[in-house]
């Protein structure tokens, strides 16, 4: 079994929502060393808070696609693990789709080119449930087809192809981690890229509408981030996960109807709610099989959707009303 604890880690996407949860995981769990970089694309330095507080965190403002940045980042802070946590939001294939593919792919073609070289020596790739498309069977376990509906689906896919070629050529040290749908504090609530828990609980305390697109019986399986944190660590320390895809998610379903529904009753909203057709290319059912991180990983969600949703909102409207800005 690996050890965190002691490791020189290197977290893409660091400042995001996911990968700043994870940063603060690895300096719990005593990483020597624990180092970010971001592009800001969607990376907030508030996210960091907690982070930066830490002697060990160091923090690098550079985009993980470029080779050179990674080297030398790699040689000066004598990385021995990466975390792959870098993408842009699915949401992002409406507006650029070109983009939203290649990023996926390009910064897996560097990590896996710097990890042939000898550059650091494990690398914890992160997948997307999104990767499988609609359901075909449920709950979908990790042999299930990929069926991508949207280029960053598509980015996803092919990288995590990428990912599993070099590991059966080479033999690199390489897991794949596909967590399902997550949600938590920190995550993105303004603009177009926000995600659904936060964008709708923006827009009742602005005093406007819930949003449903389509009849709203589209089914996600949630998973909270800081169940997804351990996960990936856990993915890390339990060397049975080399050469493998681990699915990370609750395995139950639930439709975006009653999670709008839900948030609505938290925020005491009973108005009505805004009709939209429904989004283009939409995955209609999301639900995870986790056998495999369970045997695999010992892992099992901790954290039960009512609490976690709770929890989250809290965060958000304490925020909202001048409150912490991290958890």
């Amino acid at each position: 079994m690996a050890e965190i604890a002691g490791k020189n880690v290197l977290v893409t996407g660091g400042a995001g929502f996911i990968g700043s949860h994870l940063c603060d995981g690895l300096l719990e769990r005593n990483a020597a060393k624990v180092v970010c970089v971001d592009n800001f694309f969607l990376g907030k330095m508030e996210n960091l808070q907690k982070a930066l507080s830490h002697d060990n965190f160091v923090l690098y403002r550079d985009d993980a696609r470029n080779f050179g940045v990674l080297y030398s980042i790699m040689e000066k802070e004598k990385i021995d693990v990466v975390f792959n946590m870098a993408t842009i939001a699915l949401n992002y294939s409406f507006f650029n789709p070109f983009d939203a593919y290649m990023v996926n792919v390009e910064i897996a073609n560097t990590l896996l080119e710097l990890l042939k070289m000898g550059a650091y020596q494990t690398l914890i790739h992160t997948s997307s449930s999104e990767a499988y498309g609609t359901a075909q069977y449920s709950p979908m376990d990790e042999n299930h087809p990929t069926n991508p509906t949207t280029p960053y689906a598509a980015g996803k896919a092919a990288a995590d192809l990428m990912v599993q070629s070099f590991y059966k050529v080479l033999g690199l040290d390489i897991s794949i981690v596909r967590p399902f749908n997550n949600y938590g504090p920190r995550q993105n609530a303004e603009g177009s890229l926000a995600a659904i828990v936060m964008a709708t609980a923006r827009r009742i305390q602005e005093g406007g509408r819930p949003i449903v697109q389509g009849d709203g019986e589209q089914t996600r399986d949630f998973i909270h981030v800081t169940d997804t944190v351990r996960g990936l660590i856990l993915a890390y320390e339990k060397e049975a996960s080399r050469g493998q895809i681990v699915n990370l998610g609750s395995g139950r379903e639930i439709s975006i109807r009653a999670l709008l529904q839900s948030i609505c009753d938290y925020m005491k909203y009973d108005g009505e709610w805004e009709q939209q057709p429904a989004r283009t290319s939409d995955v209609r059912n999301l639900c995870a099989d986790a056998k495999l991180a369970k045997e695999l990983l010992r892992f099992e969600p901790q954290i039960d959707f009512k609490e976690g949703l709770a929890q989250t909102l809290d965060w958000y409207t304490n925020k909202q009303a001048g409150g912490a800005d991290f958890v």
